[in-house]
């Protein structure tokens, strides 16, 4: 029986009297302006029926796994999978986790020891700074996309350091300037890794291959919850950085593999993704009718996710359910999860979205700002 119910009721108590408790909801119907289904593959009937025909022909891959892959979870499909994804983004290796958390964990709880820095984007994914956590080395952050910053962190270290960032962030939607962050990377012979969760499918393989930049960092995460609708994750690396993280990451070894069903869809989503680059053109548009409509936002106009910081959090809340009577699925993010007064409305834009749902969407946002 736990005796300390009383300090988890209070702090619950709290986010109530904010209006910041998190509760998990039935799905919501509507127009969908809040997933990460950036090129409507979840839901792809074409590419459903593809899966559903290997399927028939291969049922043996809704078996679960059994186990870690280290015993009895591994098989041909995981490593047939792995050195397809390998190939494709111009890596030596790549290694398969369940899901980008998992992948990030293992990542920065392994590689860096000690005496080393984990230096991160202070806007970085909260599976980083977890990691960091399980991790002995020390961690410090630099302003966000800040080179200059960065910089002036790495010229007073000691030791080898570790650079953490993303190439489009999930928060702010905007660019990492990576090719410059490669730069510096270079110059202080620190390690480069990439997080590009948001940016494959979007932008190709994601912005690592598309600057040619795989010689230049230590390792890039690959998500396919996202525009690829699927689950999982890879690391993209070296064959040494791989075989030390099946040696040594707890988060790779304890953890019981996904079933081969996982590894297939991913694999079939790469090859949907190559024939059908429409999707991605037609994203670019959608963005482009978003942008048009000159609504105030941090983030990049290439970049799907558009935020509207609206700092008034009982403004940001009529809004989100005006939005949401007239059907716009939205998502309001207040603080922790971002700084106090940077509270934003998320929108996510995708390749099914009209010109209409856009631009309507758009002029009731224009009524509270």
């Amino acid at each position: 029986m736990l005796k300390n119910l009383n300090h988890f009721q209070e702090a619950l108590n709290k986010r109530r009297q904010a209006g910041t408790l998190r509760a998990l909801k039935p799905k919501a119907g509507g127009i969908d302006f809040y997933s990460n289904d950036y090129l409507g593959l979840a839901g792809n009937k074409e590419l459903q029926r593809i899966m559903l025909e290997k399927i028939n022909h291969n049922p043996q891959w809704l078996s679960g796994s059994t186990g870690s892959r280290l015993i009895s979870g591994n098989s041909n499909m995981a490593a047939f999978t792995e050195n397809f994804i390998a190939e494709k983004h111009h890596f030596s290796s790549a290694l398969l986790f369940p899901s980008g958390y998992n992948a990030n964990l293992a990542l920065f709880s392994t590689l860096p020891n000690r005496h080393d820095t984990i230096i991160v984007d202070e806007q970085i994914h909260r599976s980083v700074h977890d990691a960091c956590k399980m991790s002995n080395a020390r961690k410090l952050k630099f302003r966000h996309n800040d080179i200059e910053d960065l910089e002036n962190v790495l010229r007073r270290q000691e030791g080898h350091c570790y650079i953490a960032i993303e190439s489009l962030y999930s928060m702010e939607g905007d660019l990492a300037p990576i090719c410059e962050m490669a730069g510096l990377a270079k110059k202080y012979e620190a390690s480069l890794i990439v997080d590009e969760a948001h940016a494959f499918g979007v932008f190709g393989n994601g912005l690592v291959g598309q600057y040619g930049l795989q010689d230049q960092v230590a390792a890039s995460v690959i998500t396919y919850g996202k525009a690829l609708g699927a689950h999982g994750a890879a690391i993209l690396c070296n064959d040494v950085v791989k075989s030390y993280l099946v040696n040594f990451a707890s988060p790779f070894i304890y953890s019981t593999s996904a079933q081969d069903f996982q590894w297939m869809s991913i694999k079939t989503g790469y090859d949907f993704l190559e024939d059908h680059q429409e999707l991605s053109v037609q994203l670019q548009e959608n963005i482009k009718i978003f942008r048009s409509q000159e609504l105030q936002s941090p983030s990049s106009e290439r970049s799907p996710v558009q935020a509207i910081i609206i700092s008034d959090n009982q403004k940001l809340k009529s809004l989100q359910k005006t939005l949401s009577e007239e059907e716009f699925l939205t998502y309001a993010i207040y603080s922790p999860t971002v700084k106090e007064g940077t509270e934003r409305l998320r929108i996510c834009l995708h390749s099914f979205n009209t010109e209409t749902q856009i631009i309507k969407l758009t002029e009731i946002i224009k009524d509270f700002i």
